[in-house]
C-alpha cells in the first residue's frame, strides 16, 4: 500500500527533472514529488569532484557504470551518465550553447507541432544557468594557439556560439562560476525552492517501474518495493533512464516485453531508436617547456560544417582540450583535438537484458555504421590535423600520437569514443508518426497520466552539446502543463 500520494511524482532529478520541480511547484497548490536515483546534495554542498568544472563523467564518483556493446566499432565505451541530484549536468563538461534553428526547423518537418524556433526560444531565454563567454585571456594557452592556428588555416572566428553567425572558432561559452559547474541542481534547486511545502525530493530511491491501472497511470514502484500514488508521472531519468523503466513498466515493443515476461501496457518502439554523438581523440605529445597551464580543461572550438552538412546545420566540432592521460605522452603531457560528428545519421537502440532494476541496459551506439558519417567524421580529423600543424599550435607539440601513422579510418574505429549526448529513445512525433512514442508535449500514447520530458523525446540529435537544449525542453513543457 502506498504511504504518499502526491499530485505529480518527477522521476530523475536532472537537467530536465529539477526544472520540472522548479517550474511545476510555483503553483502553491501542485504537490510535487522529485525522485532522484543518487545522492542529494545541497546547493551549496557538492563534493568537490562534482563541483569542479575540471572532473568529467565518472572521475566524480557520481555515474550509474554504463558501458555500451561493441557494435560496429568493435570496442565498448563508457556510457557515462551522472547519478546525482542535477544529473548530467552535474558531471558534464559545463558547455552552455543553445540548439541551432536548424534543429528545430527539422523536428517541425516531422509535423511535430508547437516547436518552431520562435515558439522554443522564450524557453531557452528562461534558462537560469548562469552563462559566461570565455575571452581568449581566460583559457588556457595550448587552446588561444589552437584558436590562432585554426583562424590561419581559414577557420572564420565567431564572437558567439550563441548568436546568429555560429559558425567559427572562438573560446566557450560555459556554465562555470568560480571553477564551479552549476548544475540545475544548484540553479534551480536553490534552498528558496527546495523549503517550498509543496516539493519533496527524495534522493537514493531508485524507481523500477510506473504503476498502471489499465492504461492509468498511477503512481511509481521503487526497487525497495515501496509504492507512492501520483496523478501524474513525468519521467526525466536520461536517454537510457527514461526508456528503461518505460520497458520494465509494460511500455514498449511487444515482442521484446514478452521475451521478458513483462505483461504489456502499451506496444510502443521505445528504445528502436538512439543517436549520440562520436568523437575522436587526435592526441599530440606536448613540449613540457612551452605548454603552460592547462586549465580550464575545455576552452575553445571550431563548429563547423563538413561538405555533406544540410543547410543552416553545422555537423563537425574539434575541441582543444586537456582531457588527456598523461602517462600516455612520451613527454609526460599532451592534448587532444577532439573531433566530434554531431550530425550523426547512424541509428542505435537501447533495450533490457534484464527486468532487475539494478541491472543496466543494453545500449548499442552503433557509430559509423553509415558512411557518410566515416566520411564527415574524416573530414573532421583532416581539419584538426591541418591545425595541429600550423603554427603557433604547432610550437606546442612534440610529436603527433594519434592518428600518428596508423590509418586514419582504423585509428577511428580502434579509440573512438562517445561525447555522451544520448537522445532520442523515446521520441516525440505526430500522430502519425510510427516512430513515435510521446507527443509533443511528452504525454504518451494511448496513456494517461504519463509523460516524458528529457533528452530521450527529441526525434534527433542536435548538433550541439544537449544540456541546454534538455533545460530548453523541459521549461517549454512545464509552462504548458
Amino acid at each position: 500500500m502506498s504511504e504518499r500520494s502526491f499530485d505529480t511524482v518527477i522521476v530523475g532529478g536532472g537537467s530536465a527533472g529539477a526544472v520540472l520541480a522548479a517550474r511545476l511547484t510555483e503553483d502553491s497548490s501542485r504537490r510535487v514529488l522529485l525522485l532522484e536515483a543518487g545522492p542529494v546534495y545541497p546547493p551549496d554542498g557538492y563534493p568537490e569532484a562534482v563541483a569542479s568544472s575540471s572532473v568529467l563523467g565518472a572521475y566524480t564518483g557520481h555515474d550509474w557504470g554504463y558501458q555500451s556493446e561493441p557494435g560496429v566499432i568493435g570496442h565498448p565505451v563508457g556510457a557515462y551518465r551522472g547519478k546525482v541530484l542535477g544529473g548530467s549536468s552535474a558531471v558534464n563538461g559545463s558547455v552552455a550553447i543553445r540548439p541551432l534553428p536548424s534543429d528545430l526547423e527539422r523536428w517541425t518537418r516531422r509535423g511535430i507541432k508547437g516547436w518552431t524556433w520562435d515558439e522554443v526560444l522564450p524557453a531557452i531565454e528562461r534558462i537560469q544557468l548562469p552563462i559566461h563567454q570565455l575571452s581568449l585571456d581566460e583559457v588556457s594557452p595550448m587552446q588561444r594557439a589552437f584558436v590562432e592556428a585554426a583562424l590561419a588555416e581559414g577557420v572564420p572566428a565567431t564572437d558567439d556560439f550563441n548568436g546568429p553567425n555560429p559558425q567559427g572558432v572562438a573560446p566557450y561559452p560555459m556554465n562555470v562560476q568560480d571553477g564551479v559547474r552549476v548544475n540545475t541542481g544548484i540553479a534551480y534547486l536553490t534552498d528558496e525552492v527546495r523549503s517550498r511545502p509543496n516539493l519533496e525530493i527524495q534522493g537514493d530511491a531508485l524507481v523500477d517501474r510506473v504503476l498502471f491501472d489499465g492504461s492509468t497511470a498511477t503512481g511509481v514502484l521503487l526497487a525497495d518495493g515501496t509504492e507512492i500514488a501520483a496523478d501524474e508521472v513525468i519521467l526525466s531519468g536520461g536517454a537510457y533512464g527514461s526508456p528503461a523503466i518505460l520497458l520494465r513498466s509494460g511500455v514498449g515493443p511487444a515482442a521484446d516485453l514478452s521475451a521478458l515476461d513483462i505483461p504489456v501496457v502499451a506496444d510502443l518502439p521505445v528504445g528502436a531508436k538512439l543517436y549520440d554523438h562520436p568523437f575522436y581523440y587526435n592526441a599530440y605529445a606536448a613540449n613540457p617547456d612551452t605548454i603552460g597551464e592547462q586549465t580550464p580543461v575545455i576552452g575553445a572550438k571550431v563548429w563547423t560544417a563538413s561538405s555533406e552538412a544540410a543547410e543552416g546545420e553545422l555537423d563537425l566540432h574539434i575541441t582543444a582540450t586537456h582531457l588527456f592521460p598523461h602517462d600516455q605522452s612520451p613527454t609526460g603531457v599532451g592534448f587532444v583535438l577532439a573531433v566530434a560528428l554531431t550530425r550523426p545519421e547512424s541509428v542505435g537502440s537501447l533495450t533490457l537484458t534484464s527486468r532487475d532494476p539494478e541491472a543496466a541496459p543494453r545500449i548499442e551506439l552503433n557509430f559509423l555504421a553509415e558512411e557518410s558519417d566515416r566520411r564527415r567524421l574524416l573530414e573532421g580529423i583532416a581539419l584538426a590535423r591541418k591545425i595541429g600543424i600550423t603554427a603557433p599550435l604547432t610550437e606546442l607539440i612534440d610529436r603527433e600520437l594519434a592518428p600518428g601513422d596508423v590509418d586514419v579510418l582504423e585509428s577511428a574505429l580502434a579509440t573512438l569514443d562517445t561525447y555522451h549526448h544520448p537522445t532520442s529513445t523515446v521520441p516525440m512525433g505526430a500522430a502519425d508518426d510510427p516512430t513515435a512514442v510521446v507527443d509533443e508535449l511528452g504525454v504518451v500514447r494511448g496513456l494517461t497520466g504519463l509523460r516524458v520530458v528529457d533528452a530521450s523525446i527529441f526525434p534527433d540529435v542536435p548538433g550541439v552539446a544537449t544540456n541546454l537544449t534538455t533545460i530548453a525542453a523541459a521549461e517549454h513543457i512545464a509552462a504548458q502543463i
